[in-house]
């Protein structure tokens, strides 16, 4: 499966907590061995609130809605569109998920565990350096943003 699509639409996303990842197309074939693509339907849940997984979802097609529940209400956070990620929160902090991650249109997602991304500091270091300089620069993003800070899951 290329992962071709993913490196256009995080190339072309242009939103303000934008990943901003620049690898050349032999990195990104590298990159691609780290990932599981998985094909996303309407209703789908990516990430479940006060769940432990440490998985980061990059986001090549379809959109999702990041929302958080409480015992009152369900309050919508984001929508996030291609070449955004999800998880970033909990991959670095080892703490729950702060929010629920569910598809609203339908298309593909590659998801990098915390096992895998370990792989890859071990065999790649210089690549997994630049995913976590991402991720932590879409942190740092969001957080500055004080719509946004409360959508970093």
């Amino acid at each position: 499966m290329s992962i071709q699509n993913l490196s256009r639409a995080i190339a072309d996303n242009s939103s303000n907590d934008a990943f901003a990842l620049t690898l050349n197309v032999q990195q990104w074939e590298t990159l691609a061995g780290y990932l599981q693509p998985i094909d996303t339907g309407v209703g789908d849940v990516l990430i479940e609130q006060g769940t432990h997984d440490r998985s980061v979802y990059f986001l090549e097609s379809g959109a999702i809605s990041v929302h958080r529940v409480s015992s009152k209400e369900q309050m919508k956070l984001a929508v996030l569109m291609p070449g955004s990620v999800v998880g970033e929160g909990s991959f670095f902090s080892r703490q729950p998920h702060s929010a629920n991650v569910v598809v609203t249109g339908a298309g593909r997602v590659w998801r990098l565990t915390a096992i895998r991304f370990a792989e890859m500091s071990n065999r790649q270091p210089n690549l997994a350096l630049e995913i976590a300089m991402g991720l932590g620069a879409v942190i740092a993003k969001r957080m500055a943003h004080r719509s946004k800070r409360v959508a970093v899951t």
